[in-house]
């Protein structure tokens, strides 16, 4: 009786000048049959690293990220497709688990969850953990992107959605500093969102929705158990919260919407 040959898995990683985080993040999934790598017109080496991983890179302009997940994965090779964004890492625990996991196939698509570090300690409360964000390993087809959402992309699933144990470990902002160059390219990414969908800004806004944010995280959501950390990076949230009104504000004074910036991880 001939065995049933084992399933493959594409790694599909979505880059945008991320050179810091971007060979720790390839060599995390070295295990996978394949790397697909789509990166948009990088500027610094984040392209030159990833060559020495794979060949299989490709460049796409940054139309909004619910776009450009769809775009990477179209290239996939597999019938399983593992997703990283480049401030994360498969550990060698959720390796494992997905190879369990694609012999099992119990279910179309999972989400892992995901253990942030920031500040030198790991964020456990703040909302931050499990931080089920998406389905990052799932079949070719069973999930599709919102085109529409260029930023905290929505998505559809068609089939039977499952959850790990194990979690994959994430490095979402280097320092402060980071943390606020990121932010400023997401906040700007928002306010043009909530602008094509139409939305008014209310004056209330700038004061009652950071508030909301930071209590949110450092009260409702035990964010104070993370000790200083969990308190900047609750802070931290509040002002980019502010921030996404004020420019929110801004384009709806200025009667157009900004332009699309080239943006990404990193």
């Amino acid at each position: 009786m001939m065995e049933t040959a084992s399933p493959k898995v594409s790694a599909v990683i979505m880059a945008y000048n991320d050179e810091p985080n971007m060979r720790a993040c390839l060599e995390s999934v070295t295990w996978a049959d394949e790397i697909v790598v789509v990166d948009s017109f990088s500027t610094d080496r984040t392209a030159v690293i990833a060559k020495e991983f794979t060949d299989r890179i490709f460049q796409h302009e940054f139309r909004g990220f619910g776009r450009l997940r769809n775009e990477a994965t179209a290239r996939a090779s597999h019938d399983w497709i593992f997703s990283l964004d480049t401030d994360e890492r498969a550990t060698p625990e959720v390796r494992d688990e997905v190879r369990r996991t694609m012999v099992s196939g119990q279910a179309d698509a999972y989400f892992i969850p995901r253990k942030n570090f920031f500040l030198g300690r790991w964020i456990r409360h703040c909302g931050f953990y499990p931080d089920y964000r998406q389905p990052q390993l799932f079949r070719k087809g069973s999930v599709r992107y919102r085109e529409g959402d260029v930023v905290h992309e929505g998505f559809d699933i068609t089939g039977k959605a499952g959850y790990f144990t194990q979690a994959i470990f994430q490095y979402p902002f280097r320092n402060i500093d980071h943390y606020l160059a990121k932010m400023d390219r997401y906040s700007d990414l928002m306010a043009r969102r909530m602008a094509a969908q139409g939305r008014r800004f209310r004056p209330h806004q700038l004061v009652s929705h950071p508030l909301f944010t930071f209590l949110k995280m450092y009260v409702g959501r035990s964010g104070w158990r993370d000790g200083m950390p969990g308190l900047i990076l609750s802070g931290l949230y509040g002002y980019y919260t502010f921030l996404k009104y004020a420019k929110f504000w801004e384009i709806q004074v200025s009667g157009s919407s900004k332009c699309l910036a080239s943006s990404g991880k990193g």
